[in-house]
């Protein structure tokens, strides 16, 4: 098993890219502690996981709270110990449309999920990882912050800050064997789909598989597979990467 007793905390783990990234550690040996403000999403992984005979937790918690976030590192602490890695995948987005017409008060909420929570989880969890002697971050990024499209411009740079934070931190935290990376999925079979392309439409779906050399959408497994390899220690020498996991769309 690759991640053999490692601890690693997903938020946004009730759905998605987040449930793909849990169960697949899980699948690998790891211990989990899901995220997620939807306790319904979040309790169904972590009893999926427990049924296939995993360790799981669920906290809940807004990633963009400081006292929410520090109640997420104190149940990894608590149930498991430690800390090894996390996975900063919890994400919103506005509605494809133009850009002066997306409310100042969405503007503030997807930075405040999408940028300010990984500065939150680094003060919650960097100090951990430094006195153990190190540990892997995974940042979920996207496409959106290198080629990015038209109608997603605030999202787009929030994922842009994303992939520059990561890059940062890795080049400040490798003194302590501290491994920052981010993914960057293509627009994927999730319950952001409809927001990024507007409406989910069959028309819609076929104008964006065309962007996709490969010729389809990314799904969780996707990612879960790419974000494995990162967590892992096989990559105990990749630092600072922004990961395309996007079927050739970045090309």
């Amino acid at each position: 098993m690759r991640l053999k007793d490692k601890v690693a905390i997903v938020t946004g783990g009730g759905s998605g890219f987040g449930e793909g990234m849990a169960r697949r550690f899980a699948a690998e040996g790891a211990k989990i502690v899901v995220n997620d403000l939807n306790a319904a999403g979040g309790q169904r992984v972590i009893d999926a996981i427990k049924q296939q005979g995993g360790k799981a937790v669920y906290v809940g918690g807004d990633v963009s709270k400081r006292a929410d976030v520090k109640a997420i590192g104190a149940k990894a602490v608590s149930e498991f110990g430690r800390v090894d890695i996390l996975v900063n995948n919890a994400g919103v987005t506005h509605k494809n449309q133009p850009m002066l017409d997306v409310p100042e008060e969405m503007f503030d909420k997807i930075f405040a999920v999408n940028v300010k929570a990984i500065y939150l989880a680094a003060l919650e969890v960097i100090p951990l990882m430094r006195q153990q002697g190190g540990g892997a971050i995974i940042n979920t990024a996207s496409t959106a912050g290198l080629r990015p499209r038209p109608g997603l411009t605030w999202y787009n740079a929030s994922k842009g800050a994303v992939i520059t934070m990561t890059k940062s931190m890795a080049a400040e935290l490798a003194p302590d064997k501290i491994r920052v990376n981010c993914l960057c999925p293509v627009a994927g079979i999730t319950g952001m789909l409809g927001d990024f392309m507007g409406a989910d439409t069959p028309e819609n779906r076929a104008k964006f598989q065309a962007s996709i050399p490969i010729g389809r959408l990314s799904t969780p497994e996707d990612i879960a597979n790419a974000a494995l390899y990162l967590a892992s220690d096989e990559a105990n020498f990749i630092t600072g990467v922004a990961l395309e996991v996007d079927g050739g769309r970045c090309i």
